[in-house]
């Protein structure tokens, strides 16, 4: 079904504003969703607008990945450790240094990795 420019900036003017998804508008008018979409580019450039991205989620600050540094070792806590207690931590360091010359850290139980935006090889 063709629709008049009036119409079809309606449409796209109803999607701009979030009244409905261009899903809903290709359903409700009869039209693919991708014409939907190409009324709401229509009404937005011919009113001068800025580009909504409702649609999209945008990476913000706190979900990039932040470099992983090497933390300094405590050494009064390293005093008070037993034999068996010093192994294990050199373990785990050994098992940290490995995994963060490869890219990745675990926090806690394992259940969390940070990954580093640092391509090390």
């Amino acid at each position: 079904m063709k629709y008049t420019l009036k119409q079809r900036l309606d449409i796209g003017r109803r999607i701009y504003e979030g009244e409905l998804t261009r899903f809903q508008a290709a359903e409700e008018y009869g039209i693919n969703d991708n014409t939907a979409r190409n009324y709401m580019w229509l009404y937005r450039d011919t009113n001068h607008l800025p580009p909504k991205n409702a649609g999209r989620k945008r990476k913000t600050d706190a979900s990039k990945p932040q470099p992983i540094e090497a933390k300094q070792p405590d050494f009064e806590s390293y005093e008070s450790m037993t034999k068996e207690e010093l192994i294990q931590a050199l373990v785990q360091a050994r098992i940290t240094e490995a995994r963060l010359k490869k890219g990745y850290e675990v926090k806690g139980d394992g259940s969390v990795i940070h990954y580093s935006s640092k391509n090390i090889k």
